[in-house]
């Protein structure tokens, strides 16, 4: 017992001790250093419930789409208080003021148009000059030389129209249609050829189309085609007559012989007809129109101007045969002197000469077939020149010319074009600023 009671006190005055111990570290300061943090769990923090919404006053929905040009702003915060919040593309910084972007004050924008210049170059003995590089060539615009940024002397392939004059003699009609069958030899697997004839009237025989319709259009042509008779008029009376006035004898009892009405030659509509069509094929395709005729011209709703405008606006070239009183050969070369300005005397040569064509003047039948292939090879193998030149509001012609730097060699190239018309801008398009045009020197 008594051990027992020993062993208690013992173990009372243990526990009394620990708890003075403990009771007089709480009531020291704390040290200066860092107190280790211990690994305490945050009490949670209490989440109110969400408001409801009443039923009177549903929350609506809007469909309108979002206008990504407007600032989005924060939620809660009104425009005065913020600056809006730009959209930043991935891996992209905002435009932030002084960076590179807010250095430049305007933007600069110029429309140019693009003119291809088709050139055949020949020799003295009318023989095509193979092997000129782009250095050879110069190209002037209303005088002023041009940066040539085009330059190619692959062969294009054709699309041809085939205007043939129903209007000439019936003898040299009937000539022009022992040549056809080699006309479909002239022209390539890769070209196109539609076929016109005009005489008082135009008339489409054939629309663009391979050598085996052709073939079959010719053929019928060759059956079908007549030309006008020549012979001698006849008259009301044996050779008698006498001054008119208003188409009567000015003196009574007088005979009268009745002029003879010559009939149309409508060789402008006739080529603006096929100019239009040529204007709908395929850009790499060369265009030509291919006339065979005398070069007379008389009747035509459209002048030769208007003509021209359409052959020049779009990269449309004339070539000829010239046939009947065309094919004389001092008939021929008056015809083709060229005075700048004045054109020439044959209508035929003059729409060679304005759009880079050539007009060969023959007279027999074989004469005439080797034509069709040297008008073929010709248009087909040329040498391309392109430059860049800037648009502007008034789409009047301008001048070409087209120089190379060796002596003795012939250059056929149109000789003027009508640029396009600026693109009209779109409506809310911010108008651009354009430098002012350069001076250029007077048109020689």
């Amino acid at each position: 017992m008594r051990f027992t009671r020993l062993l208690t006190t013992l173990v009372t005055a243990l526990f009394l001790s620990c708890s003075l111990a403990a009771f007089a570290q709480s009531q020291q300061p704390l040290p200066d250093g860092p107190v280790p943090q211990q690994n305490v769990p945050p009490e949670p923090t209490p989440v109110p419930p969400p408001a409801e919404t009443p039923k009177s006053a549903p929350t609506p929905t809007s469909t309108k789409p979002v206008d990504q040009s407007e600032p989005v702003y924060a939620p809660g915060v009104q425009p005065s208080q913020t600056t809006p919040i730009q959209t930043v593309p991935q891996g992209q910084a905002p435009n932030t003021p002084g960076s590179g972007s807010d250095e430049l004050a305007y933007r600069i924008s110029v429309e140019v148009n693009f003119v291809p210049v088709p050139v055949t170059v020949k020799d003295d003995d009318g023989h095509l000059v193979q092997g000129l590089l782009r250095r050879d060539f110069a190209v002037f615009e209303n005088g002023v030389e041009q940066n040539i940024s085009f330059f190619s002397s692959d062969p294009f392939p054709l699309s041809a129209a085939v205007v043939l004059d129903l209007g000439m003699p019936d003898s040299t009609v009937r000539k022009v249609k022992e040549t056809l069958s080699a006309l479909d030899g002239a022209f390539g697997p890769y070209d196109e050829v539609s076929v016109f004839t005009y005489g008082n009237t135009v008339h489409k025989e054939q629309d663009f189309t391979n050598s085996d319709v052709l073939m079959r259009t010719l053929k019928f042509l060759r059956i079908a085609a007549r030309g006008e008779n020549t012979g001698v008029p006849v008259t009301s009376g044996p050779m008698a007559s006498g001054p008119t006035i208003n188409g009567k004898p000015a003196i009574e009892g007088t005979p009268h012989v009745q002029s003879v009405q010559q009939p149309s030659r409508v060789m402008n509509d006739a080529i603006l007809m096929a100019a239009n069509d040529l204007a709908q094929r395929a850009p790499n395709h060369r265009k030509v129109i291919f006339v065979i005729s005398d070069g007379a011209e008389k009747g035509s709703h459209s002048s030769y101007s208007d003509v021209m405008r359409v052959l020049l606006s779009k990269e449309v070239a004339v070539y000829g045969i010239g046939v009947g009183s065309a094919s004389a050969p001092v008939y021929g070369q008056a015809n083709r002197i060229h005075i700048p300005g004045l054109g020439t005397g044959n209508i035929l040569y003059r729409y060679a000469n304005a759009t880079g064509g050539d007009v060969f003047s023959e007279a027999g039948r074989d004469a005439i077939e080797s034509a069709y292939q040297q008008v073929t090879l010709q248009a087909r193998n040329q040498y391309t020149l392109g430059y860049n030149t800037r648009v502007s509001p008034v789409s009047t012609r301008r001048n070409i010319e087209v120089r190379v730097h060796r002596p003795g060699l012939k250059v056929f190239a149109k000789e003027s074009y009508y640029p396009l018309p600026p693109a009209p801008q779109k409506p809310g398009a911010p108008a651009t600023q354009q430098p002012p045009p350069a001076q250029q020197s007077p048109t020689q």
